[in-house]
């Protein structure tokens, strides 16, 4: 007999950590690596435009790379560090947001050097990745609030906020590269 996708031990508003814990399905742990499971998933529409938009095939493998990470991401954060599991989890570490500080460098070699803000829009593959920008900082922030309540990595915030930066950039390089320019923010005179 096949298993069954619901298993309905979540039907009291509980859900279950890594290690066993059961804690509220609204608890801060749940809402941060809720909201990295967001992120993944709207890295998952980006690479479904594949193909229909200025989508660049080393962007879209890159992105398949950093959906992966995102998964560790999810599973360090669905595992407290106290007490520790008896089994081994993956983490965030530094090689990973390495991997993020390496993508930004060779992206920022095509871009001309920022003057101003610029406002979120282009391509819609840039659209799409100043949206998850903006998913990633909010997933850092509840990191940021969860660390301050209980032991989280140390790598995971330094991961998230470098990854907001390679959406930045990776959102310019695909207008670049479907000749459009940044759109300067001004203070528009109404």
């Amino acid at each position: 007999m096949a298993t069954k996708i619901y298993t309905k031990t979540g039907d009291d508003g509980q859900t279950g950590l890594f290690g066993g814990q059961r804690v509220p399905k609204d608890h801060l742990r749940i809402e941060a690596y809720g909201t990295v499971d967001e992120l993944n998933s709207l890295l998952g529409v980006i690479l479904a435009l594949q193909g229909t938009t200025a989508l660049p095939s080393d962007m879209s493998a890159t992105l398949r790379d950093i959906s992966a990470l995102l998964f560790t991401a999810g599973a360090d954060l669905a595992t407290p560090l106290d007490p520790p599991p008896s089994y081994p989890i993956p983490r965030i570490e530094s090689t990973h947001t390495q991997f993020l500080e390496r993508m930004i460098d060779a992206y920022d070699t095509e871009l001309e050097p920022l003057k101003t803000f610029i406002l979120p829009t282009g391509t819609t593959t840039a659209a799409h990745l100043h949206l998850a920008r903006t998913v990633c900082r909010r997933a850092e922030r509840l990191v940021v609030a969860l660390s301050r309540e209980e032991s989280c990595g140390e790598e995971i915030v330094r991961f998230l906020n470098r990854l907001s930066d390679f959406c930045f950039t990776a959102a310019r390089l695909a207008n670049k590269r479907a000749g459009l320019e940044d759109i300067a923010w001004t203070n528009p005179a109404l």
